[in-house]
C-alpha cells in the first residue's frame, strides 16, 4: 500500500512539473503582445528610464523580456483638461519620450507599424514598441492631425476618452451625463474620421466610446475594429465593459477584444471595497494627487504605501481568467487577447503584479483545457491578425 502511494505521489510530481515546462515553453515560443500600457505618462511625469529595472510600476524593457513579452502598444494619453491648442502637443511630447527610449537602446527595442515590422523586430531580438493613441480630442478636430500622429507611428486611436469628443460621445457620458450631451454616438465628422482612419490603416478602438458611438462605428468601418482595454459586461457590468450583443457585433465584423487586468472592471465588488479605504487614507491621496498632478498615479502610490491592506481589495487571478473564457467561449478564441492596462490603474488581481507574470496566464488557459494554437492566438496571433486587416501587411 505504501509503495503504491509512493508511486502515485511521484506520478503526480512528474505530471505538475511536466505540465509546468509545456507551460513554460509554449508561453516562450508564442508572439506576445499587450495593447495597452501607460508607463510613458509615468516617463513624463517621474523621468523614468525604462531600459532599465524600475522599482515601482508595472513595466520596463527588463521585466518584459522576463515576462516573455514581445510587443507593447504604449498608451499616448492625456486628460480632457488638454484641447485645442494643447492636446496634440501633449501627444506628440508623449511620443517623444518613446521616440528618446528606442535611440538610448536601439539593440533592444525598434519603433513598429505592421504585422511584417512586428515580426522581424522579434526574429531580430528586438522589443516591438507600438503607439495607441488613446482620446479623440488630441486630434483637436482635425484630419490633417490623424495623418501627422500616423506618420509617427499610431497604429490605434481610441475614439474617446471618458471624456465625449464633439464628433463621438464617450461610455461614461453616455452612462452619466446622456441627457446633457449635444450629440450621441458618431456625427458627420466623425463618420470622416472613421473613414480617414480605415484609408491610412489605423485600427478603431472602441474601449471608451459609448454604445451609441460603438455601433455606429461598426456601420461606418470598413475594416475590422479592436477594443484595446476591456473587459465582459455580463460578469462585471461596469459601463467601460463590453455587453455581449456588443462582443457578438465586434466578433462579426472581425474584431478583437483585449482584456483589461484592472481590477475595478474585472471584480463587480471592487469599487464597493475600496470606498472606505481611500475615504480612510484621504488625506494622503489628496497629498499625492497634489505631487503628482495625476489621480491615478497618486492612487497607484497609497496602494503601494499601503500594501497589506490593497492586497485584501484585489480579485483572484481566477477571476481575470475568467473573463477571458467568457468572451472565447462567446465570441470565439479568435477575437480575444491581452490588454493589460499596465501602470495605469492602482489595482490587479492577485498575482498579476506586473509584465513578469504574463506566463501565468498561459498556465491557467492550459488547465481549462486551451490548445497551444489556442493560446498562441489569445496571447498575440489575434493582434496580428486584425493588424494585418488594417494596414495590408
Amino acid at each position: 500500500m505504501k509503495k503504491l502511494q509512493l508511486l502515485l505521489s511521484l506520478l503526480l510530481s512528474f505530471t505538475v512539473v511536466a505540465f509546468a515546462q509545456n507551460a513554460e515553453q509554449i508561453h516562450k515560443q508564442a508572439i506576445l503582445v499587450d495593447t495597452h500600457n501607460d508607463v510613458l505618462s509615468n516617463v513624463q511625469i517621474n523621468h523614468e528610464d525604462i531600459g532599465k529595472l524600475q522599482p515601482t510600476g508595472q513595466f520596463d524593457l527588463v521585466r518584459a523580456k522576463q515576462g516573455g513579452l514581445s510587443c507593447q502598444v504604449f498608451s499616448i494619453w492625456c486628460g480632457p483638461q488638454y484641447g485645442k491648442g494643447t492636446a496634440f502637443k501633449f501627444a506628440n511630447r508623449e511620443i517623444d519620450s518613446l521616440y528618446a527610449v528606442i535611440k538610448r537602446y536601439p539593440a533592444r527595442i525598434a519603433l513598429v507599424r505592421n504585422s511584417a515590422e512586428l515580426i522581424q523586430a522579434v526574429s531580430d531580438n528586438k522589443f516591438a514598441a507600438m503607439i495607441g493613441v488613446e482620446g479623440g480630442h488630441m486630434i483637436e478636430d482635425r484630419l490633417d492631425y490623424i495623418d501627422s500622429l500616423h506618420a509617427r507611428g499610431m497604429c490605434y486611436l481610441t475614439l474617446t476618452w471618458n471624456n465625449s469628443t464633439s464628433w463621438a460621445s464617450s461610455a461614461a457620458d453616455e452612462t452619466l451625463h446622456r441627457d446633457s450631451l449635444k450629440h450621441i454616438g458618431l456625427t458627420d465628422f466623425g463618420k470622416q474620421v472613421v473613414h480617414r482612419l480605415n484609408d491610412l490603416g489605423v485600427m478603431i478602438d472602441l474601449s471608451h466610446p459609448g454604445e451609441q458611438t460603438f455601433y455606429d462605428v461598426l456601420a461606418t468601418t470598413n475594416k475590422p475594429v479592436i477594443a484595446s482595454h476591456s473587459c465582459a459586461y455580463a460578469l462585471n457590468p461596469f459601463r467601460r465593459n463590453l455587453k455581449d450583443d456588443q462582443l457578438k457585433a465586434l466578433a462579426k465584423n472581425g474584431g478583437v477584444v483585449f482584456v483589461n487586468f484592472y481590477s475595478g472592471f474585472v471584480d463587480s465588488t471592487y469599487f464597493k471595497k475600496t470606498g472606505p479605504f481611500f475615504e480612510k487614507h484621504k488625506g494622503e491621496l489628496d497629498s499625492l494627487t497634489k505631487l503628482y498632478n495625476d489621480e491615478d498615479l497618486a492612487a497607484d502610490r497609497l496602494f503601494a504605501m499601503h500594501k497589506a491592506e490593497s492586497d485584501a481589495l484585489r480579485p483572484p487571478l481566477s477571476l481575470l481568467i475568467k473573463h477571458i473564457d467568457y468572451i472565447a467561449k462567446l465570441i470565439g478564441v479568435d477575437h480575444v487577447g491581452i490588454g493589460s492596462d499596465f501602470d495605469g490603474a492602482e489595482s490587479y488581481p492577485m498575482g498579476m503584479d506586473d509584465v513578469t507574470d504574463y506566463p501565468k496566464i498561459t498556465a491557467e488557459l492550459l488547465k481549462l483545457g486551451y490548445t497551444e494554437t489556442d493560446i498562441d492566438k489569445i496571447l498575440g496571433g489575434n493582434f496580428l491578425r486584425v493588424l494585418k486587416a488594417n494596414t495590408g501587411k
